[in-house]
């Protein structure tokens, strides 16, 4: 029977949490201060406390350094910013007072059993929070919530060998940071890591951009060009969003992993290179390959080890924690004074879905800083949009439907004709994708850009956003 001890100063919240778990099968010891805790008990003996955040003596954070036993701390909602600052401490998880019964029940079996779960795991020394702290403050990565400590043992697992790593994530997540990570936890950490945005180089110019060129190649090639993969040699390459790659591309690439060489365009001799290869993209992979819109035999050469990066909905109480280091980085970044966010802020943070992941949330933090005249951010200032509120986060659940996706082969719900009444109220979004949708299967990527009055990367960009996949040209190579 697991043990419980409660540390919990009001008489009526102490009893009823110890009638809760006793009826539920736990064995429950109590006390109502730190000092007394710490006195009456052995707190190395539970495997579980929970405790009050405020207590008369001491803080029930105290507990977390004299006990081997994981902490649940319990506050009100007012409180929530000392909550994180209970987790930063070592506190395993926070539960808001007043709380559910099913909710309490749910986090204390939670956490039992995925602590019993690490003391019966094999004895492979696993890294301490320390360990994987100092590997995340290394390379900018903020959050400890589950998957992302899965996902930092796996940088400190793979960064020491060269396999080819593919990591998956939405957009906004950030994929780079990881491939940086990976990177400076290698052998490679002294040479280049190159990065290559796959969708912001033009179908043109990416062949030649990867793999260089001799002179006299083409028209305009007046010296010979090292390519990005070359000029990684010895190091690491990083090819952010693969699945935008050209097929013909793809076909190139695929020579490049297997025989670790190159051969320049316009060029008769390979070139032997020594590069570690990164991918990452925010697409299906498998699904592209079996429709024939991703090389099929490419996908299965990058996917050697796959690193899974949450949405930051997902991501619990690291939203929070993301967003007051962004604030406290960006006061700093602006020299003005340190700023907090109000509870209707904090509220706005932590259950708004952020399709646009931690980049939505970055630019929404700078934007509140720059407008704010006061120490206190409240939730207009983040200008959040509470239609899009995550209504699965307010009710503790992790059940989120997958975004809303257009499909190439038909026309979107609320699509309009294109000889629509000059006088409806078309926005520029709306003119963007009623534009693209006429006329992606006709005109290239480049020429779409250019009809739009934007870059090649721009019109990508609002692909993404607006959920419009962009349809592929199909190989004109017989491999």
């Amino acid at each position: 029977m697991p043990k419980i001890l409660i540390v919990e100063d009001e008489d009526v919240i102490r009893l009823a949490l110890r009638r809760l778990l006793e009826r539920n099968d736990y064995q429950v010891d109590e006390a109502d201060s730190v000092q007394k805790a710490l006195s009456s008990y052995n707190v190395n003996d539970y495997d579980l406390i929970i405790s009050d955040l405020r207590l008369p003596g001491a803080a029930g954070t105290d507990l977390i350094n004299k006990s081997d036993a994981p902490v649940l701390i319990m506050t009100s909602y007012a409180s929530l910013k000392s909550a994180v600052d209970s987790m930063k401490k070592g506190a395993i998880d926070y539960i808001a007072k007043p709380f559910d019964h099913d909710e309490m029940l749910e986090t204390v079996a939670r956490i039992i059993h995925s602590n019993t779960t690490e003391q019966q795991a094999n004895s492979t020394p696993e890294p301490s929070s320390n360990q994987r702290k100092q590997i995340a403050d290394a390379n900018g990565m903020i959050g400890s919530c589950k998957a992302m400590q899965q996902l930092y043992d796996h940088i400190r697992r793979a960064a020491p060998t060269d396999a080819t790593i593919l990591v998956h994530g939405e957009t906004g997540t950030g994929k780079e940071l990881v491939a940086r990570a990976i990177h400076n936890q290698s052998t490679r950490s002294g040479k280049p890591i190159i990065c290559v945005n796959c969708a912001a180089i033009p179908e043109t110019l990416i062949e030649s951009e990867l793999f260089g060129y001799e002179k006299g190649a083409f028209t305009g090639a007046n010296t010979n060009r090292t390519g990005l993969i070359e000029a990684a040699d010895g190091g690491t390459l990083f090819l952010d969003e693969i699945g935008e790659l050209p097929l013909e591309a793809q076909a190139r690439l695929l020579r490049f992993i297997q025989e670790d060489e190159i051969r320049r365009i316009g060029s008769v001799e390979s070139i032997k290179v020594n590069v570690r290869l990164i991918c990452a993209t925010h697409r299906d992979l498998k699904d592209m390959a079996h429709s024939g819109r991703f090389r099929e035999d490419l996908y299965y050469r990058i996917n050697v080890m796959k690193l899974e990066l949450p949405p930051l909905r997902e991501r619990g109480k690291d939203i929070l924690e993301l967003a007051e280091t962004l604030l406290k980085n960006r006061c700093e970044k602006m020299k003005k004074p340190l700023m907090h966010f109000s509870p209707k802020a904090i509220q706005a943070i932590t259950t708004y879905i952020w399709p646009g992941n931690i980049r939505e949330l970055e630019n929404a933090i700078e934007r509140a800083v720059i407008l704010c005249d006061r120490k206190e951010i409240d939730n207009e200032l983040l200008d959040i949009d509470l239609e899009l509120v995550d209504i699965s986060q307010i009710r503790g659940r992790r059940n989120d439907p997958p975004p809303r996706q257009i499909s190439s082969n038909s026309a979107p719900e609320r699509r309009k004709p294109l000889h629509a009444d000059p006088s409806e109220d078309l926005s520029l979004e709306d003119y963007f994708q009623r534009f693209v949708l006429e006329h992606q299967d006709s005109m290239s990527e480049t020429e779409l850009a250019q009809k739009l009055g934007v870059s090649r990367k721009c019109l990508w960009e609002r692909r993404q956003r607006l959920g419009i996949p962009r349809k592929k040209v199909s190989s004109r190579s017989g491999s």
